[in-house]
């Protein structure tokens, strides 16, 4: 009997396929585009970076060799509870249309988790010394 999809573990070309499709939700969301689209002139470039992220985050490769929270603080000021919210709406809608639902499930988590960290960060870095909202939505 062949192995069911939904056992396989997670791949780079998994990561790296569900990267694409999910920046290009991004970038043509009313919301976000602009945001994102302003602040990446080399998206090749910046795709090629935000696949070896996840491949980091969920695969262990070591990859990535960037540091996230200094490169979001650039941003900070778009950086908003809302903007989180989007992002992670857009992010489950992408891994539920790209990949099994365990490994959707897995990776949903795991963006929920980061937003909330780099939303802290840019909080902090605000100088509030309290985070804002929650960027994850209670469940």
């Amino acid at each position: 009997m062949p192995q069911d999809i939904t056992d396989r573990p997670i791949t780079d070309e998994a990561l790296s396929a569900l990267v694409d499709a999910f920046y290009a939700r991004v970038r043509a969301d009313a919301e976000l585009g602009p945001i994102f689209n302003g602040a990446i002139t080399d998206w090749d470039h910046h795709l090629g970076k935000l696949a070896a992220f996840w491949s980091s985050v969920m695969l262990g490769s070591g990859r990535y060799k960037g540091r996230p929270m200094a490169a979001h603080f650039r941003h900070a000021d778009a950086m908003t509870p809302a903007a989180f919210r989007r992002w992670l709406t857009l992010w489950k809608e992408a891994t539920e249309a790209q990949l099994p639902p365990q490994q959707a499930i897995v990776l949903q988590a795991k963006a929920a988790h980061i937003a909330q960290s780099l939303q802290m960060g840019i909080d902090f870095q605000r100088g509030n010394g309290l985070p804002l909202a929650s960027p994850v939505p209670a469940a």
